[in-house]
């Protein structure tokens, strides 16, 4: 039996393709394997959002080949949509299959194993898979036999971009907005539940334009009434989401409805209107303020997240200590901090006002600090409180990882079996911030 191994970067989309790919290697007979020294296809199914990024995926290849040189090396995602050239240049690597053939990959790789060995000392040119999505009119969901491997199984419902911000370039490595038909999603989730998941997380690029595309057209209000009516579900879960596609009828039902996760990660980039602008952001920090604010006033426990840029084209120290204060001032219970990175073909990257890589630095550190800061009181809160978690697979020196609805990363007795909800009353946290939970009936 031919086995293979995968190693993904990025976001919960990228994890949610993985999974796929796994399923359609599985469909083929193929074994994972853990360790890559066992595997003849390696697949690193890679990201681009930043230089940072693209070099990880860059030394892993090379560093994937060198323990396992027999293998089929296939790189795939974002990367490798964007730059087939730059990773062609790299001998370690077989074939580039960018985001429009990834549901080539099993067929690639069988196609591959099945010639014959290159004679030593020659080495082919890497084989280029890569298009354009123009074709691609509905996705296929992900299959329920490619996520054993997790307690929260992410289904993918919308993938691609039609948003036009000055900094990003996923737009052009996922290709336009489309969406899983509700029947499809509908009928993956009910396999999920069948299959004794406790919790399901819906992911997309941008989520919150689900079935804009759709004939006739649908909505992730829509979706998520079908979801939570369905008998047996515990709870769903929405990974990132765009502050003006944050629907106030989800709030709302979030805030009625026990299955909805309280966690809603919604994207701020900054906290100067003079940069959103810049950045072609579709909202000023008022409005943006309006949405945290409803969240926090209709459901008080919420883990309320976001995604920070820092370091744009012309961002004054004014503007930076504006973001600061923004964030001091809002109930974010955590941040994602990036470093601006320019990416060519993107209108930020033709901008003046380059922030040179010591000045990115410092202002990241700041915004860590918050972001640390304002966890740490957060999971405070809890000292003390009953909450419910559910218990993930990660085990290490007698204990199990688990999560809270709200996002809380909790830590109880290894004796617990993955994939169950567990109540208890939390009595502190370890030195890494994950709550202690005594478990009670």
């Amino acid at each position: 039996m031919k086995k293979f191994y995968i190693a993904t970067f990025g976001c919960r989309t990228n994890q949610a393709d993985s999974m796929a790919i796994r399923h359609d290697f599985f469909s083929q007979r193929f074994e994972e394997v853990r360790h890559c020294i066992q595997a003849d296809v390696v697949i690193v199914n890679s990201c681009t959002v930043t230089h940072r990024s693209d070099q990880q995926v860059r030394q892993l290849s090379r560093k994937l080949k060198r323990e396992n040189p027999r293998a089929l090396l296939i790189v795939t995602g974002c990367y490798a949509q964007r730059s087939p050239d730059a990773l062609t240049c790299i001998p370690e690597i077989d074939a580039v299959v960018g985001n429009s053939h990834k549901d080539k990959i099993v067929q690639i790789a069988t196609q591959s194993c099945n010639l014959p060995p290159t004679p030593p000392g020659r080495k082919e040119e890497p084989v280029v898979y890569r298009g354009e999505f123009s074709q691609l009119k509905v996705l296929n969901p992900i299959p329920a036999g490619g996520m054993q491997r997790r307690t929260r199984p992410f289904v993918k419902i919308q993938d691609g971009c039609d948003a036009k911000c000055s900094y990003c370039i996923i737009p052009f490595v996922r290709g336009p907005s489309r969406s899983v038909s509700p029947d499809l999603v509908i009928e993956q989730v009910r396999k999920l539940i069948v299959a004794k998941y406790k919790e399901v997380v819906l992911t997309g690029i941008h989520l919150g334009t689900y079935g804009m595309h759709l004939r006739p057209r649908y909505s992730l209000v829509q979706l998520l009434t079908d979801i939570i009516s369905l008998p047996d579900l515990v709870q769903v879960r929405l990974s990132s989401i765009e502050p003006m596609q944050l629907s106030r009828q989800i709030i709302a039902m979030a805030a009625e409805c026990g299955k909805i996760a309280p966690h809603f990660h919604i994207c701020l980039q900054s906290g100067s209107d003079r940069i959103l602008k810049k950045m072609l952001r579709p909202y000023s920090v008022a409005k943006f303020a309006g949405i945290v604010e409803e969240i926090f006033n209709k459901v008080p426990n919420a883990a309320i997240g976001t995604d920070v840029i820092t370091g744009f084209p012309g961002e004054t120290e004014e503007d930076h200590q504006q973001t600061l204060a923004f964030i001091e001032d809002m109930p974010f219970t955590y941040l994602h901090v990036f470093p601006y990175s320019d990416r060519a073909g993107t209108s930020a990257s033709r901008m003046k006002g380059k922030i040179a890589s010591k000045i990115q630095k410092r202002r990241s550190l700041q915004l860590r600090q918050l972001s640390e800061k304002k966890n740490e009181a957060f999971r405070q809160n809890f000292f003390g409180q009953r909450v419910s978690v559910l218990t993930l697979n990660e085990e290490k020196d007698g204990m199990r990882e688990g999560i809270t609805g709200n996002y809380l990363k909790v830590r109880v007795p290894a004796v617990l079996p993955g994939n169950e909800v567990v109540t208890g009353v939390v009595t502190g946290e370890d030195e890494e911030g994950r709550l202690l939970l005594r478990v009670v009936a």
